[in-house]
């Protein structure tokens, strides 16, 4: 928790740059969905403890990003809520 806490913290100053066009693209990123299912399929492995250690790396940087990508949205999403006309 303290990652994200730490995380979170850095990446606050990147709010200033923020236009509601620029937030708005943010806010509504997702994940396309060839990478989808390969996480789906990594996922259900991870679930299964059969992933190999290349397939573990690959999850955990998924993981990891997806993490990144959420706070960073949240930050979008807050903006968009106090600069909505």
């Amino acid at each position: 928790m303290a990652t994200t806490t730490y995380l979170d913290r850095f990446l606050e100053p990147m709010t200033d740059a923020l236009t509601p066009e620029v937030a708005r693209v943010i806010a509504d990123l997702r994940v396309d969905p060839e990478t989808e299912a390969e996480v789906q399929r990594l996922r259900e492995r991870a679930n299964e403890g059969t992933l190999t250690s290349e397939e573990e790396a690959a999850y955990r940087d998924f993981v990891e990003a997806a993490d990144v990508i959420s706070i960073i949205q949240s930050k979008a999403r807050r903006f968009l809520a106090r600069h909505s006309s």
